[in-house]
């Protein structure tokens, strides 16, 4: 008999979010600084219908359009861009749009689709720009069973904004990723950054699962182990987090969207000391 009931997570403190856990109007999944209980990071995933539009205000935050599944045009005011997209997260790399902040903007698909949004609360009001999926820096990371593929959409090298940091990666079945377990929960000048943190989750496969886990790296911290399928989200406000565990014959994707109130939009980590040899 399959089991196709999630597992239930070790999660005092109500970081994992289960797909429909954070639905808000038109959005499957809306985490906003206020629901994470944090200041920077906010993730948005919206479905559309053939021929559907989604129109939004961006506040006080910039974003970044990530299709995950279809093809859409964003329009940014006076500017309209054309997203190729892709057929799913596991087929490839997506071409992307910049939205920034004050500022209007339009999600319409002709085909339908699923799309992510991306964001950060920000100072700076740089220009909406389109992301061209061939100039997105692919990497393979660590090795073995600890081997995956991170895709620097939005990393702090590849694309400029002014807080938001993002990225994909995709975990081959039975592989272990963001490992060895690493945090970015305090400001050291040269050796960490203090940066939120939201997982959301796509498993390739029918009945597909993985495994988050997030550990306290100062008493009282936070705290998971859970089991995640496609839709779901784990907010990581401080702690070592990792592993990500990828169920044998069926990839995991992750989508990572940080920010944080440094001065400097950075990707600095500190390794787990006890892990910190090999597969990184």
């Amino acid at each position: 008999m399959t089991n196709t009931e999630p597992h239930t997570p070790k999660d005092p403190q109500g970081l994992y979010i289960p797909r429909g856990g954070a639905a808000d109007g038109d959005y499957v999944l809306d985490i906003d600084p206020r629901r994470a209980g944090w200041t920077h990071s906010s993730l948005r995933i919206v479905e559309l219908a053939p021929g559907g539009a989604h129109t939004f205000a961006t506040g006080d935050s910039e974003w970044i359009v990530l299709p995950l599944e279809g093809g859409c045009t964003v329009q940014v005011d006076e500017k309209v861009f054309q997203l190729l997209g892709r057929e799913t997260v596991f087929a490839s790399v997506s071409d992307f749009a910049y939205v920034p902040r004050d500022a209007q903007a339009t999600i319409a698909s002709g085909a339908g689709g699923r799309f992510a949004l991306a964001g950060a609360k920000c100072e700076r009001q740089l220009p909406a720009r389109y992301g061209p999926a061939p100039e997105v820096p692919v990497e393979e990371r660590g090795s073995g069973t600890c081997t995956r593929l991170v895709r620097n959409f939005a990393s702090a090298y590849a694309f400029e904004c002014d807080k938001l940091i993002a990225v994909e990666v995709i975990t081959p079945g039975g592989n272990w990723s963001s490992y060895p377990p690493h945090k970015h929960d305090e400001n050291r000048p040269g050796e960490e950054a203090e940066l939120e943190e939201i997982y959301y989750f796509e498993i390739d496969g029918r009945n597909g699962f993985g495994y988050q886990r997030v550990s306290p790296s100062r008493e009282g911290g936070s705290e998971v182990l859970a089991e995640v399928r496609s839709g779901d989200a784990v907010l990581v406000p401080d702690g070592w987090h990792g592993p990500s565990i990828a169920q044998p014959g069926h990839a995991m994707y992750y989508l990572n969207v940080m920010a944080g109130p440094g001065e400097k939009r950075e990707w600095r980590i500190c390794f787990h000391p006890d892990h910190a040899e090999g597969y990184r």
